[in-house]
């Protein structure tokens, strides 16, 4: 199971937020690229990038910061990167930028045509990051709370061609209360195409639980607040997903 580093952008900056409150972000790092190489240093083979003022605007604002994250990890390893992405010309640009895969959320939900013509126009590059509390969907920075259901959405999604789906609770995230593993298996389970998991990692026994339940179809977790604060060592945890899946 991959363990994949975050690194949030907020004013070209690496912080992370509680619950997605933009004004209780925490500032880990000015320098997004330096940042980024650290995690490549410390073994990461993915990294999850969100544009968060792009979340909250409907298209990217930190461009400037995601060319020093690529530029700094070269060929290595694949991005991830969300946040304001609503239309094709800007999934394009990512994407022509060096990003590996796409992460649309707000606009899976509002404009299923446009997540549509998206995994058809770019096979095997666009994920899902639906975003959830007590089931039902977020959007707009998680600002707003849909009445759409998180499991009927994710079939939806996986009918239209996305490659995965990042279930993030948004009741945990970055409050290191521990992930949703039941409602992250529940989801896995109805579903073909793999679930990272997201929202809440904590500790090593964290990681152990979600390897638990790795053939259930979840090929990864997203580690955030943790691994910046130190309660969760990212290498550590990495070579203990290893260790499990090996066994």
């Amino acid at each position: 199971m991959l363990i994949i580093p975050a690194i949030d952008l907020k004013d070209g900056q690496c912080v992370r937020l509680k619950q997605g409150l933009m004004d209780e972000a925490t500032v880990f790092s000015d320098s997004p690229g330096e940042q980024a190489a650290h995690w490549l240093e410390q073994g990461a083979r993915r990294l999850h990038v969100i544009d968060l003022n792009g979340a909250f605007a409907g298209k990217p604002r930190n461009e400037k910061a995601i060319k020093q994250i690529v530029d700094a990890l070269g060929d290595e390893i694949p991005i991830q990167l969300g946040g304001g992405i609503r239309d094709l010309d800007t999934i394009e640009r990512c994407l022509d930028s060096g990003v590996a895969y796409v992460i649309i959320g707000t606009a899976a939900v509002k404009n299923p045509g446009f997540l549509h013509d998206a995994c058809g126009a770019f096979p095997g590059q666009i994920i899902v990051g639906l975003d959830a509390k007590d089931g039902k969907v977020a959007v707009d920075g998680w600002s707003k709370l849909t009445r759409h259901d998180a499991l009927d959405l994710a079939k939806k999604c996986e009918d239209y061609g996305v490659d995965a789906i990042i279930y993030t609770d948004i009741g945990r995230d970055g409050m290191l209360s521990g992930i949703n593993i039941e409602a992250t298996v529940k989801l896995a389970q109805s579903l073909r195409i793999p679930v990272i998991a997201s929202g809440g990692l904590s500790n090593i026994e964290d990681i152990r639980k979600l390897c638990a339940v790795e053939s259930e179809g979840i090929i990864g977790a997203i580690a955030g607040r943790a691994i910046y604060d130190g309660s969760l060592d990212f290498a550590a945890a990495q070579a203990e997903s290893d260790r499990i899946s090996d066994a």
